[in-house]
């Protein structure tokens, strides 16, 4: 027993810190898909783990693997359940298409990456012109999440606000940490959002139209099952 719990805690470290982590931010996942790599991660892992820490070996290894392979799959799936529950209630589905961003039409992007769900929250959506302050609508919307995180107390939130480069940078910067900080501090309902300020950096699109300055004027949510997994929104 003592054996086995070593294994189950090292197996669900090893997936956690770098089982699932493939390529962040640049290959999003299909449906369930984490799950499959939970699984996948967390056998390879356990099954090392095993052998390792037990009488080097098969049966110690295969022990491993299969308790491995348990949690990685529960973590996996977990990630993606909070995806799937936070999209039906903002009323949207899960979209893995990269090019949803730039869809002028689509007020809200919710999406799946290897190592966190992403929000996108846009401005039109969310504040009036130049303020700070949420709108109704909006503000349901960021309860809704809000009452979704209550599901996953381990969820580590991340908030950035972007603007696009029309003005001075120190105008939109300022404006663009109080937005984030607006929508962080309803998301605050289970530890320690961090809040970002986004100015010239991680453009949808280039700020040569109208259009696109309103794709680029954003909220994004981050929701991570890991915090050492955490990247900085604003590079």
């Amino acid at each position: 027993m003592k054996l086995s719990k070593k294994i189950v805690a090292a197996s669900a470290a090893a997936f956690m810190l770098g089982g699932c982590y493939n390529q962040p931010g640049l290959v999003e996942d299909q449906s369930y898909d984490r799950t499959k790599t939970g699984v996948a991660a967390g056998a390879v892992a356990g099954s090392m783990i095993g052998y390792n820490t037990g009488k080097h070996d098969a049966k110690s290894a295969i022990i491993g693997g299969l308790l491995g392979a348990a949690v990685g799959g529960a973590i996996g799936y977990n990630m993606d359940q909070q995806a799937n529950e936070v999209a039906r209630a903002l009323g949207t589905g899960v979209n893995n298409d990269p090019l949803a961003a730039l869809d002028p039409r689509r007020d809200i992007v919710v999406s799946k990456y290897n190592n966190y769900v992403k929000i996108i929250f846009r401005d039109r959506m969310m504040f009036a012109t130049g303020s700070s302050k949420l709108q109704s609508n909006a503000r349901n919307k960021v309860n809704k999440v809000a009452q979704v995180l209550r599901n996953y107390p381990q969820t580590i939130v991340g908030v950035a606000g972007f603007t696009d480069n029309v003005g001075s940078y120190q105008y939109n910067l300022g404006l663009s940490q109080r937005r984030a900080a607006t929508v962080s501090n309803i998301l605050a309902v289970n530890g320690r959002p961090y809040t970002k300020g986004c100015s010239y950096n991680k453009a949808i699109a280039p700020n040569d139209s109208a259009t696109n300055r309103a794709l680029n004027r954003r909220v994004e949510v981050y929701l991570y099952a890991d915090r050492n997994r955490m990247s900085d929104p604003c590079r």
